[in-house]
C-alpha cells in the first residue's frame, strides 16, 4: 500500500487540494479500526507534500458518519477481565491514540474542510471539531450521541465544541445527545454555510479549498498555527505569538508577489513550502 492509498478511504487530488472520502457507505461511514490508523497516516503524508494546500473530508453514500464502529471494537471489553490497574492503563492508552487520530487534523499545516450530509453522530462531530472550517448540506444531522450509551464523549467534543460554539449550547448538546439541524448548527456557529444537496456541498466545499490553495502557503500555515494557538492562550499570549512568528516567517517574497498581482490585477502565483524530510 502507498503513502496515499487506504482501505477506509477514497483518495482523489484535484491539484492542491485533496478530497479524502470515507468509504463505507453500506456502514454509513462507520469508523472501524482502519480509519483511526489510515486518517494520521494519510494527513502525515499529505503534510510531507508540500504542494498539497488544502483537504476536504467528505463520506459517500447518504451520511457523514455513524461514528464509531462499536463492533470493530468489541475486545475493548475483554480489557476489564484483567487486572483493573492494567486495564485501565490500556484504556487510557487506547483512548490518546484514538484522541490522536483527530489531533492530526490539527497538527496538519494544510486547513481541512469538512463536509457534512445526513447523519454526523458521536465520533464523527468529534471529527469535524478538529477541522478547521465545516460546511453542511440541508439534509444534515449532528448528535453528540456518547450519553445514550452511558459513556462521556473522550476523543475530543467536549474540549472542542465549546470553544466553537457557546458552552452552555455545548453542554445541552452533550447531556442531552440530542439531534440539531444543520440550520441549527449553522445558528449555533458550528458550519458556517447550509447547501441544497450533497452536490452542491461537495463542490462547494472544493471550491472554497481552491480559493484557500492559491493563497501564500506560508501565510495559510501562520493563520492555522496563530488560530490554534489564539484559542489556548490568552490575547497577551497571542499577540506576542504571532509577533514573534511574523518576525520570523514574514519575508518579502510573498508580500511582493500579492502586490504586484494586484496592481497588475492578475492572480498571485506562490511557491510551495520546502519539501520535508521527516
Amino acid at each position: 500500500m502507498t503513502a496515499f492509498e487506504s482501505t477506509f478511504f477514497h483518495v482523489e487530488r484535484h491539484g492542491a487540494v485533496v478530497h479524502l472520502v470515507m468509504n463505507r457507505p453500506d456502514r454509513a461511514n462507520a469508523m472501524s479500526s482502519d480509519f483511526w490508523t489510515d486518517l494520521p497516516r494519510l494527513i502525515a503524508a499529505l503534510g510531507r507534500d508540500q504542494t498539497v494546500r488544502c483537504a476536504v473530508i467528505s463520506g459517500a453514500g447518504k451520511n457523514f458518519t455513524g461514528g464509531m464502529d462499536l463492533a470493530a471494537f468489541a475486545d475493548i471489553a475483554k480489557l476489564f477481565e484483567a487486572e483493573p490497574g492494567r486495564a485501565a492503563l490500556a484504556m487510557r492508552d487506547l483512548i490518546l491514540t484514538l484522541q490522536d487520530a483527530f489531533t492530526a487534523l490539527e497538527r496538519a499545516r494544510f486547513p481541512v474542510i469538512a463536509a457534512v450530509h445526513g447523519a454526523c453522530v458521536g465520533a464523527g462531530v468529534d471529527l469535524i471539531t478538529a477541522c478547521d472550517m465545516r460546511l453542511a448540506a440541508a439534509d444534515a444531522a449532528f448528535a453528540v450521541e456518547e450519553i445514550h450509551i452511558g459513556m462521556a464523549a473522550d476523543v475530543g467534543t467536549l474540549q472542542r465544541l465549546p470553544k466553537l460554539i457557546a458552552p452552555s449550547v455545548a453542554a445541552e448538546l452533550a447531556y442531552t445527545g440530542r439531534r440539531f439541524s444543520a440550520e441549527e448548527a449553522k445558528g449555533f456557529g458550528l458550519v458556517s454555510t447550509v447547501y441544497d444537496e450533497r452536490e452542491t456541498l461537495v463542490a462547494g466545499a472544493l471550491e472554497l479549498a481552491h480559493a484557500i490553495a492559491r493563497k501564500s502557503p506560508l501565510a495559510i500555515t501562520g493563520i492555522k498555527r496563530n488560530l490554534a494557538y489564539a484559542r489556548d492562550h490568552s490575547v497577551a499570549d497571542g499577540l506576542d505569538y504571532i509577533a514573534t512568528w511574523n518576525a520570523g516567517m514574514l519575508r518579502p517574497q510573498d508580500l511582493m508577489a500579492a502586490v504586484q498581482a494586484k496592481m497588475a490585477k492578475r492572480e498571485a502565483q506562490f511557491a510551495d513550502l520546502l519539501q520535508s524530510e521527516a
